[in-house]
């Protein structure tokens, strides 16, 4: 575990990868090369039923400096300029999209040991303020997310939570959506030769009184071969297998399956992922 406790983005995180990162039902394939210049680039193709998107993503990085540059198949070019410690814990972001002029944002994030910021910024004559703060360490972290809309003087989004950690487990919980949503999840290795976990997320809505239930469990067959399935309380089971055929490559496939309409046909996806 790392040392402090970590950004808001980070409550629940361990958990979150484990029952829904990887799972997918498309067609994804992502090559990455490598230059001497030291400029990465990434091109990406995804295929949704009859849609295909595509984008290509451009890398520089200049000693504390990363641009990163994007063009997907609409037009549409994301740059993000990162500043990894201008001062030592603070991170600075710019980011922006073409040709959208309402795109721009301005993020600092501040990792302490006892406390981890982030605040941003829209680069508009009225913007939307977010802020984000945690306290603790990395046994036990409280914090919240709050997001405050400058021309409509309200707030947008008001988040609360709070996770403890310890040496195999990790348990959060999160009040959302202005308090209308609760959401408690559990993260447990069982055996690290084996990279075996266990995880589980509850969350229940009190505007529709409903509750969603997921557990799930991952293991690995060798070092490069880890299975992964999940089971939600709506019926809904999915299953994956992921192989690191070489360093950083990956292929991973998984499915899909309805148990409670069995007549449906089980979606599979496909995901490749090769770097030199």
């Amino acid at each position: 575990m790392g040392k402090g406790p970590g950004l808001y983005t980070d409550i629940g995180k361990r958990a979150r990868d484990l029952l829904y990162k990887d799972f997918n039902s498309d067609q994804k394939f992502t090559l990455t090369t490598y230059s001497p210049t030291g400029v990465t680039l990434t091109s990406t193709g995804i295929k949704k039923g009859e849609l295909f998107v595509a984008d290509v993503n451009t890398q520089l990085k200049q000693k504390n400096i990363t641009t990163d540059i994007k063009v997907d198949t609409s037009s549409n070019l994301f740059t993000t300029i990162t500043i990894d410690e201008p001062a030592p814990g603070l991170k600075t972001i710019l980011s922006f999209r073409i040709p959208d002029q309402r795109s721009g944002k301005l993020e600092l994030q501040y990792l302490h040991e006892y406390a981890g910021i982030s605040s941003s910024v829209g680069l508009t004559a009225n913007p939307i303020v977010n802020f984000s703060g945690v306290l603790g360490n990395n046994k036990f972290a409280l914090g919240s997310d709050l997001s405050f809309d400058t021309k409509e003087g309200a707030l947008t989004k008001c988040n609360f939570g709070a996770s403890f950690t310890n040496s195999d487990l990790i348990a959060s919980l999160t009040v959302n959506d202005k308090g209308d949503t609760l959401n408690g999840s559990y993260y447990h290795i069982v055996s690290p030769l084996t990279n075996t976990a266990v995880g589980a997320e509850v969350t229940h809505s009190f505007s529709t009184n409903e509750n969603t239930i997921t557990f799930g469990t991952q293991y690995s067959l060798d070092p490069m071969t880890t299975v992964k399935a999940r089971l939600n309380n709506w019926g809904k089971a999915n299953a994956l297998i992921q192989h690191e055929w070489r360093p950083k490559s990956l292929i991973t496939v998984s499915t899909e399956v309805d148990t409670k309409s069995i007549d449906k046909s089980a979606k599979f996806g496909l995901a490749l992922a090769l770097k030199p």
